[in-house]
């Protein structure tokens, strides 16, 4: 683990939102005197695990380290997934292969549902359980996973499942207010397992023996059944669910979405009940999906945790997730570019930063204290000049270089900077593979080349000139002064309002940079121009310029455009 240690200080006054929630926990546990605090992110495996389950497990863990650069790691943590998997299934998600197969298993706790993916797992709540922990442990949490079966059956919860049967007018005097009458009339906060169907059966009780620890109801065949609450016989209902699991475990933290904050004092309170401290909690705004609407496991809507992977990397997920999240977000493909360059723009600036800006910053919080030093794409020299390769550039020059391969890309790459290798810079040689997919599925379809106009084409011949007269090896620097250079000359582009500006050498608008875009691109932004021709090299921008003029990139894509309709 890292030693924290040296951010002590600072983390006491940081705005940053998880040492907020840090200093709450150290508050807690002065009064409290625990000497170990534990951390716990919940997971209903009823569909495939989303991005939303993951954000969960990552903000958690971002408290957890900044409660140990606080306390200066001398106070134990532990962080616990833990999966309601022996709730019943109440529907059969959208995005399983074959829903009939599910069908004869409703209501049964979702470890006793068949597992409809096939494979090794032998339950549907195992495979997915199996799932989020693939990830989890891909991008490296510590964590330890909890299974509600596990806990109910091996007698973790069996203690607090026997208060919960002395207390039980308690726990109903609590429930009961918050239904309406016809739910009143059947409810229980107990849920036996039928002996009989091994569903979970929503039915009332006929009477509870606190003594003898043991319910007795009605089966689905009508025989009154009396089963034990210990030993896995039975479970609670959610709200009181997660009271007792607080009680049971001492959970001091645990964040939620806001569709629970209704029930946030619900679950306090029964936690009290049952003999525990309520932990402290997080309230975090839902994701939505590209129309606007909440994300839903069952659904399969919005982005998959391997879909986001597949096209950056987990850090930049990472990042999506530490950004306001007290806010709603879209959470769809066309986040991920601007989630790539940001992160690598944060990861630029830490090593410059000095303690308290460097807790404030994002990276900090993603790698735990410890983020790895920033790539660049430096060439040879003493002093030479090196460029940050964001994923916008890499995806421009895809499109320019219509690469379908790393291999393509990096002799651009190795061109500008001849030392640099996948091997030197794998955090850029993974960007590379991520900006190829991207571009192929994304971007590539929606570009719209246009030719310029009169004006625009004289500038771009004017630029074509000044840029086929400079050296090879000419700086970003460089090239972008030269480009604005020439737009100085030309009046559609000149701006003597911009900062600095003089009659004799007036500003440039964006609006010459967005002719670029549009012209050579096919795109409405776009990366540096200079980072993006000293890498891409002069010659081959000043031939891309020339095809511009010429109406060459206008005609390949609508060649591309034609038959992609043709294709289908």
């Amino acid at each position: 683990m890292t030693d924290l240690s040296r951010f002590r200080d600072a983390a006491r006054t940081s705005p940053a939102w998880p040492f907020e929630e840090a200093r709450k926990l150290v508050a807690r546990i002065q009064k409290s005197g625990k000497r170990q605090v534990l951390f716990e992110t919940g997971y209903g495996p009823s569909g495939l695990p989303h991005i939303g389950t993951f954000g969960e497990v990552a903000r958690t863990t971002m408290v957890r380290r900044a409660f140990e650069a606080l306390t200066g790691g001398e106070i134990p943590t532990r962080l616990i997934c833990f999966s309601d998997d022996m709730d019943g299934m109440r529907k059969i998600p959208d995005n399983v292969p074959d829903r009939a197969f599910l069908e004869p298993h409703l209501q049964k706790p979702l470890t006793s549902v068949p597992n409809p993916f096939g494979g090794d797992y032998e339950s549907f709540g195992h495979h997915n359980n199996a799932m989020l922990r693939r990830f989890l442990d891909t991008f490296g949490f510590e964590y330890e996973f909890m299974s509600a079966t596990e806990c109910y059956r091996n007698g973790t919860f069996d203690a607090v499942l026997l208060r919960a049967a002395e207390r039980y007018q308690a726990i109903m005097d609590v429930m009961l207010p918050t239904l309406g009458p016809e739910r009143q009339a059947t409810y229980s906060p107990f849920l036996p397992i039928s002996p009989q169907s091994g569903r979970v059966l929503y039915v009332p009780m006929k009477h509870v023996d606190a003594k003898a620890g043991t319910v007795t109801f009605l089966d689905e065949d009508g025989a009154e059944t009396t089963l034990p609450v210990t030993g896995g016989h039975v479970k609670l209902q959610w709200k009181p669910d997660f009271g007792m699991r607080w009680a049971a475990l001492d959970v001091d933290f645990e964040m939620f979405g806001k569709d629970h904050q209704t029930n946030a004092g619900i679950y306090d309170r029964i936690c009290a009940i049952l003999g525990g401290i309520p932990p402290e909690h997080y309230v975090y705004e839902l994701f939505l999906d590209d129309q606007g609407q909440k994300i839903s496991k069952s659904k399969g809507n919005g982005l998959t945790i391997d879909e986001w992977l597949t096209y950056a990397s987990p850090e930049s997920l990472a990042l999506y997730m530490f950004q306001k999240p007290r806010e709603a977000k879209r959470l769809f493909f066309d986040v991920i570019p601007r989630a790539v360059d940001e992160y690598l723009q944060f990861l630029d600036a830490f090593p410059r930063q000095d303690a308290k800006n460097q807790l404030g910053n994002p990276v900090w919080h993603i790698h735990g204290g410890n983020p790895p030093p920033p790539e660049r794409l430096g060439r040879e020299g003493e002093n030479a000049p090196s460029e940050k390769v964001s994923f916008s550039l890499l995806m421009n020059l895809v499109a320019v270089a219509n690469a379908e391969e790393k291999g393509v890309l990096w002799g651009f790459l190795k061109r500008y900077a001849p030392s640099a290798s996948p091997e030197s810079h794998p955090r850029l040689d993974a960007l590379v593979g991520y900006a190829i997919r991207y571009f192929e599925d994304f971007v590539k379809p929606k570009k719209a080349y246009r030719l310029p106009d009169a004006v625009e084409e004289a500038a771009f011949d004017a630029l074509a000139d000044k840029l086929a007269a400079m050296p090879a090896d000419a700086t970003a620097e460089a090239i972008q002064e030269a480009a604005y250079d020439v737009a100085r000359a030309v009046p559609r582009y000149q701006d003597f309002a911009a900062k600095g500006a003089t009659p004799e050498r007036p500003g440039v608008s964006n609006a010459w940079f967005a002719a670029i875009y549009n012209v050579l691109l096919g795109e409405e932004r776009g990366p540096r121009f200079g980072s993006f021709a000293a890498i891409y090299g002069l010659e081959n921008t000043v031939a891309l310029i020339r095809k511009a003029i010429a109406g060459e990139l206008v005609a390949a894509h609508e060649a591309f455009r034609s038959a992609r309709r043709i294709t289908g």
